[in-house]
């Protein structure tokens, strides 16, 4: 036994669940991504590359662990 929705509901459920799309440009440079991380400080640079080669090094785990330990480590150790 299945039940059947009368189309208005159906439309009324798919348009209240239904997923929006993004409003972004989707014509995103590489150099926009990037600008943020290009003109931020040597100190903040410093982090935000240490932080992306912590999160590299961890790819290879089935369960990477201790990622927030090893970033908050990266910030001490650079605000120090």
């Amino acid at each position: 036994m299945t039940f059947k929705y009368p189309d208005i509901a159906t439309q009324a459920i798919s348009r209240i669940l239904a997923e929006k799309q993004s409003s972004y440009d989707r014509n995103v440079e590489l150099t926009d991504v990037q600008e943020p991380i290009i003109s931020a400080p040597p100190e903040v640079r410093r982090i935000i590359e240490r932080v992306l080669q912590a999160e590299k090094d961890k790819l290879y785990m089935k369960n990477p662990r201790n990622i927030n330990d090893d970033i908050l480590r990266i910030i001490k150790e650079e605000v120090q």
